[in-house]
């Protein structure tokens, strides 16, 4: 009987399909942005086909998160993060919103920080916690936009396995001097070289030649996980391979803790 049964099988053609392996759930991704003193207009789409062009990942886009509650975050694995209220009470999110995205965060949920959203919130403490790194008035600025190098500082983090030592980012802003976590608290990836003689008439303090600050950096957050990228300015700086390959790999860690999608061979090591 079980030869038999074997063969239709066989004969149909079944057995085949029956013996792949399923594909991975795409990871669920809602993307909070609709306030930002950057072009958040140009910006997302562009951060949403990033992370779909991967097959990773299914990504949704809500431009209003102000009275969202529990609920809203249920369905998801990620959230990305591109919003700056701009200094504006009315264009927090409230204390419901707050609280929820905290809660699902801290249950074992994946949070992404994309460039200008390490300015929001000015004195949310735990939205500082979960940064790491914030800009604060008086603390936080960049000099032009240039063309500077992004060096890899932890090569064995699953973000940035396998990436080669060092890439470029063409007319980007590079931040510095944010308001950092203490230390042990976050854990830097990379950083990119401040060269303090692009200043001009810097109000801020600018010692020395330059120094190094970091543009890539995880938090854990309870059970959570959080990656955060300074880079990214602009829709044209979103073209760099650089930003796109950490960016999805990133995301990635951000909601499983772990990391499958490949480094293209012009970034591998």
């Amino acid at each position: 009987m079980k030869r038999h049964l074997a063969l239709l099988v066989s004969v149909l053609g079944i057995l085949p399909a029956a013996a792949q392996a399923p594909a991975p759930q795409k990871i669920q991704t809602l993307i909070i942005t609709g306030q930002n003193g950057h072009d958040w207009r140009g910006t997302t789409p562009l951060l949403r086909k990033i992370l779909e062009d991967t097959g990773r990942f299914e990504v949704r886009v809500t431009e209003e998160f102000r009275g969202a509650g529990d609920e809203t975050l249920a369905p998801y694995d990620l959230v990305v993060l591109n919003y700056f209220e701009r200094r504006r009470p009315d264009l927090w999110w409230g204390a419901r919103a707050e609280a929820a995205l905290l809660s699902w965060l801290r249950r074992g949920k994946g949070l992404v920080m994309y460039h200008f959203s390490v300015a929001a919130f000015d004195g949310w403490e735990e939205y500082e916690k979960l940064s790491g790194g914030n800009w604060r008035p008086n603390q936080g600025h960049h000099s032009p936009p240039h063309d500077f190098t992004v060096e890899i500082r932890d090569p064995d983090h699953p973000i940035t396995r396998g990436l080669k030592s060092s890439f470029a980012v063409k007319n980007d802003e590079l931040y510095a001097n944010l308001k950092w976590q203490p230390a042990g608290s976050y854990h830097v990836l990379a950083t990119a070289w401040d060269d303090h003689s692009l200043y001009k008439n810097p109000r801020q303090p600018t010692p020395g030649p330059g120094l190094h600050q970091p543009m890539l950096w995880t938090v854990r957050y309870g059970q959570g996980r959080v990656f955060a990228t300074a880079l990214g300015h602009a829709p044209a700086n979103l073209e760099n391979p650089g930003f796109q390959v950490t960016f999805a790999r990133g995301a990635e860690w951000a909601a499983t803790g772990e990391v499958t999608l490949p480094v293209p061979p012009e970034l591998a090591r």
